[in-house]
């Protein structure tokens, strides 16, 4: 009689932390909310050397762009590939100290050192174009399209010792030599970026909106000398920092109409890498919501002082300084990653730049073996069925499920990403039109495509990710696994388990926004 006490408790116990919630989610289809770049998906590559080092631990090895530029390795070739035309941001802290060895401008090419009294504690580096030329190997054969950022402080210097203000002109000498190298050897470039983190009150150095505003008709002119075919003719980004209204409005106000095309702001909302309660803040659905402040106020910038312009998330760590040892790579940082597409992609942002691609401990591939993280893999899917069009989506039950839906990118309907943060509770999911006059439930003789990420052993701090219950891993030849969805009736929920992650795509919802 005791045993069977015991085993009802124990079963009484999983009943109260594993139990099902029903959700009825609301698309309306009439007409999308936002649009997405066909591009939105952004990874970013940077400087950093081998001896950039956060917490006592240097976690950038070989993948900074000094050492990474071999791209001869096979895993990292067909993980850019696998996206088709991933959208590749070259850039970071040190590209405002990078010099161009092209022509005559500067007979020596500098390495990066340490060197305490620097900006960023290093000397300036160089990019020679036997480099350049191999990278843009790399680049051709994997259909990259490249944001490259130049350097903003040449010409430069500081107002006095004690302050972090750069005064003068920028000085596009050395960049219009590197820019008119690229254009003549045919490299394709999308986008080119201006200094990094140089605005509002700056990072380690910092420029006036006046004075960057006007840096920036330069840059303008000097792409439309050297690229005049309209249709090939990069596009003007900046200005690659942290929001700042009064700054970035006046830098819209300054440059005029129709010069920065992309007005580009950084995302590190998590704080710093080290922070303890780090994993707390990526599964806290408050304190995630609170960025969303961010987005409002860079859509009202633009709508007031820049319609010419659009907003672009240039890069997001989401914990700064190379980001968390042993959470940022893991299966959980895809609560604060997949949320953040979701969500600037509803603030009408255009592209979402991930730092990075490799290196840091928020590299989408392993540093060192360029295996793919957890990530890397949650951008692939997105990449592949989200479209551009934002649909608006709501729901009436718990903050823990995340919702977000698209139209599909390669088929008719619309897709959906499902996020629970919660560890207990699986989420029931059924999906209402709420273009139809009734409210009613969406149904289809289509089978619903599923695709369901869960971390390995259920174990949120792991880096290996199942896909419907199998683990992800590279083919013998290197190559991206096959990502297969699980087929289910569509009359039946979606169902969402605790700790989970799900994209959902339903061929026969009737969205017009879709047409």
């Amino acid at each position: 009689m005791e045993s069977r006490a015991v085993i009802f408790s124990i079963l009484l116990s999983v009943v109260c932390f594993c139990y099902a919630e029903e959700v009825k989610v609301a698309v309306k289809g009439a007409a999308p909310i936002a649009s997405t770049d066909e591009n939105f998906i952004c990874a970013t590559l940077d400087w950093w050397p081998q001896t950039k080092c956060n917490y006592n631990q240097c976690p950038w090895g070989n993948a900074g762009i000094p050492n990474l530029v071999r791209f001869r390795n096979k895993i990292l070739e067909n993980a850019v590939k696998a996206f088709g035309s991933l959208r590749i941001r070259i850039g970071g802290s040190l590209q405002d100290q990078v010099l161009y060895k092209v022509g005559k401008s500067f007979p020596k090419c500098p390495h990066f050192k340490r060197r305490d009294n620097a900006l960023f504690g290093f000397s300036k580096g160089c990019l020679e174009m036997e480099r350049w030329d191999v990278m843009n190997k790399f680049f051709n054969q994997t259909g990259t399209k490249i944001t490259f950022g130049l350097n903003a402080l040449m010409g430069r210097k500081k107002l006095n010792s004690n302050d972090s203000l750069m005064v003068g002109k920028w000085d596009p000498q050395n960049a219009h030599d590197f820019m008119k190298y690229t254009a003549s050897k045919g490299y394709k470039i999308d986008s080119y970026e201006l200094g990094n983190e140089l605005c509002g009150s700056g990072v380690a150095a910092r420029i006036e909106a006046e004075q960057y505003g006007k840096d920036m008709i330069v840059l303008k002119k000097l792409v439309q000398e050297l690229y005049p075919n309209p249709n090939t003719q990069p596009k003007i980004l900046g200005p690659a920092g942290f929001y700042d209204k009064q700054w970035f409005d006046t830098f819209l106000r300054v440059s005029g109409p129709n010069v920065v095309d992309g007005l580009t702001h950084h995302i590190y909302n998590l704080g710093a890498g080290v922070d303890p309660t780090l994993i707390n803040k990526i599964q806290d659905p408050n304190f995630l919501d609170q960025i969303a402040e961010v987005y409002k106020d860079i859509s009202s910038s633009i709508k007031m002082y820049g319609p010419w312009s659009r907003a672009w998330v240039g890069e997001a760590g989401g914990a700064y300084n190379s980001g968390g040892k042993d959470v940022s790579h893991a299966f959980v940082d895809g609560f604060w990653y997949l949320d953040q597409l979701g969500m600037t992609s509803a603030f009408n942002h255009k592209v979402f730049c991930r730092q990075a691609l490799v290196g840091g401990n928020y590299g989408l591939l392993n540093t060192t073996t360029f295996i793919p993280n957890p990530d890397y893999y949650g951008a692939l899917l997105w990449h592949r069925l989200m479209g551009k069009n934002v649909l608006f989506t709501s729901h009436k039950g718990s903050p823990y499920l995340r919702v977000y839906s698209h139209c599909s990118k390669k088929s008719a309907g619309i897709s959906l990403l499902m996020i629970n943060m919660s560890n207990s509770t699986t989420f029931e999911v059924s999906v209402v039109d709420e273009t139809n006059l009734y409210n009613q439930e969406y149904t289809n003789l289509n089978q619903r495509e599923e695709y369901h990420l869960t971390p390995k052993d259920g174990n949120i701090l792991s880096d290996v990710l199942l896909l419907n219950g199998t683990p992800l891993k590279l083919t013998e030849s290197f190559d991206i696994p096959a990502m297969n969805p699980q087929l289910v009736d569509s009359v039946s929920p979606i169902k969402v388990g605790p700790d989970s992650i799900v994209f959902a795509t339903l061929k026969g919802f009737k969205a017009p926004a879709c047409a």
